[in-house]
């Protein structure tokens, strides 16, 4: 166990209130994010779009977003995490409200330009939040900032999951002097016009509250980085790139996290779909049985992300790919345990099916969120440091959305083929790479430390 670090007085307080504010923007990119799945059903019933069609227009954002990563990482080590964030808010301000108020047309290329651009603006987000974390604490404890990462995504999932379905069943909005605002149920065009102002609150709070380093609100010697503790965090982008891009470890944690990304926006932005399709599910209905699944999945992934960040701060000194090796194989088995269920007709509509699918929606969302956490979030910091973690989690981070667009297409196609019971073989293919990245990672890091014993 390591011992707890020591810092001055007031330090503590003021890295909670910069963790608190980057977490609130971050959370508010994704209730801009997960709208889309909840906004499927009533696309599809007026436009005559079909589950592949949606997937395929998550292809697009993801095909954005990880190019984005890969631009905007590199970007954000020179620019800075704080305006790498701003940048990416105010684009996800705009790309939302242009969806909810001109998205009319109803044409496929309509909807994907739109998808591509907001993609493209929320990669400046996980980079610029990871970079000035990065500065903030300690190798051993990313792990744990890493689940606390994990909260703040999943309070950006909770805020929507719970909001949409109120949304979507329509209601009525007085305001004294000004109007009354009606919105008849099923609008899904709301759900892109309501979330952005919770990002445009968050952006101002980071932009008053957020310092990128301990040295600028006055706790210079608070946090010593391992990789280079000279002042400042920001460096060129030649040093950045060619830094990272010849890292040892890098390219273990990209494709491992390849696998975190298609399991994990597999199964969240298809979800919906899985319950209206497969289960009958009726949402606007309000169906209790799946807004506490959908929170079930939350709950599940918060726990998982604290726990993971713990036990490999705690009990590994840091080191991920122990934890994220064992994660990545457990998930294997409960999509294993979901494919066979499924093949013999169990998770059908009835009361049995819709908790057998939201078992197993739960039980993938406490693994995969795990991986996510230390992966995505602790890895790029200790491969990176305070000068170049916006970078390294520009590289691993691209390789979710690859890995996202990958799966999301094979599964648009086996959607069409074998109906929703090829959904569950092929996340499994993609659980076994991430296990099998980590095995590799771990075997690269047993050399290098022979080689290296100092």
């Amino acid at each position: 166990m390591q011992i707890a670090a020591h810092y001055p007085p007031g330090f503590r307080a003021r890295r909670g209130l910069n963790w608190g504010a980057l977490g609130l923007m971050y959370a508010s990119y994704y209730m801009c994010r997960y709208n889309f799945r909840f906004a499927g059903p009533g696309m599809n019933e007026e436009f005559g779009f079909k589950a592949s069609d949606l997937a395929m227009l998550w292809v697009v954002w993801s095909l954005a977003y990880g190019t984005g990563q890969l631009v905007n990482g590199l970007f954000t080590d020179r620019i800075g995490g704080k305006w790498s964030m701003l940048i990416g808010a105010i684009g996800t301000i705009v790309c939302n409200f242009i969806f909810g108020f001109s998205s009319f047309v109803g044409t496929f290329s309509t909807f994907a330009l739109i998808a591509l651009l907001n993609g493209w603006f929320q990669s400046y987000g996980a980079p610029g939040m990871i970079k000035i974390n990065a500065a903030w604490f300690r190798r051993t404890e990313r792990g744990t900032f890493a689940g606390i990462f994990g909260i703040m995504i999943q309070l950006g999932q909770f805020a929507i999951n719970t909001l949409a379905p109120f949304l979507l069943a329509g209601f009525t909005i007085t305001i004294w002097a000004i109007g009354t605002w009606v919105v008849e149920p099923g609008q899904w065009r709301v759900l892109f016009i309501v979330p952005p102002f919770v990002t445009v609150a968050a952006a101002l709070f980071l932009f008053f509250a957020v310092k990128e380093e301990p040295a600028a609100a006055g706790y210079p010697d608070a946090i010593e980085d391992e990789l280079d503790n000279s002042a400042g965090t920001r460096v060129s982008l030649k040093e950045s790139f060619t830094t990272i891009f010849t890292h040892p470890l890098v390219w273990f944690y990209a494709v491992a996290y390849a696998s975190t990304g298609a399991v994990r926006h597999s199964s969240d932005q298809l979800s919906v779909m899985f319950f209206t399709e497969q289960l009958g599910i009726d949402w606007r209905a309000k169906p209790l049985s799946v807004l506490v699944t959908m929170n079930l999945m939350t709950l599940a992934a918060v726990v998982g992300s604290i726990a993971a960040g713990f036990v490999s701060d705690k009990f590994f000194k840091g080191h991920r790919s122990p934890v994220a090796m064992f994660l990545y194989f457990t998930e294997a088995v409960v999509l294993a345990m979901a494919a066979v269920v499924m093949l013999a007709g169990f998770i059908q509509p009835g009361a049995l099916g819709v908790f057998l699918g939201g078992m197993f929606l739960v039980m993938t969302s406490l693994t995969v969120n795990s991986t996510h956490s230390i992966v995505g979030a602790a890895a790029p910091m200790d491969i990176g440091g305070k000068k170049m973690a916006g970078f390294a989690a520009g590289v691993i981070d691209s390789f979710q959305y690859y890995g996202s667009a990958l799966c999301l297409f094979i599964t648009a196609i086996v959607l069409d083929r074998y109906g929703w019971a090829g959904w569950y073989p092929v996340m499994i293919s993609f659980a076994l790479m991430g296990g099998f990245a980590m095995l590799l990672l771990k075997r690269k890091q047993k050399r290098l430390a022979a080689a290296n014993p100092s």
